[in-house]
């Protein structure tokens, strides 16, 4: 993955209504009107996050007669796990140290 789409996904995912968004898309396919629903914002504020997520690579859009879904694309969100992972292999080398050291610490104090 490219430094500029890692970046564009977490900068989608930052915001809480672009969660929300990709969160219902995991249902299933949705309109604008639809994803408008739940959220006190316009139409238009809704597609303006939309936008966002395409740029992103998280959503697409379909086109279906007058109708034209929107559907999750999970792709990029693999590739920031991935990314993220790294990382997690960091903490839980960090955390089996520090386990062991609790440990030495705790039989120490046990002798007499």
């Amino acid at each position: 993955m490219t430094t500029e789409l890692l970046d564009a996904t977490f900068a989608a995912l930052a915001d809480p209504t672009r969660r929300a968004i990709l969160a219902r898309l995991a249902a299933g396919e949705a309109t604008v009107t639809e994803l408008a629903e739940p959220f006190q914002m316009s139409q238009p504020a809704v597609s303006k996050h939309l936008k966002v997520l395409e740029r992103a690579g998280l959503v697409a859009r379909g086109r279906d007669a007058q109708r034209r879904p929107c559907r999750l694309v999970a792709r990029p969100l693999r590739d920031a796990t991935e990314w993220l992972e790294n990382y997690r292999d960091y903490w839980e080398e960090s955390y089996q140290r520090l386990d062991s050291l609790l440990a030495d610490l705790r039989k120490r104090e046990e002798r007499p």
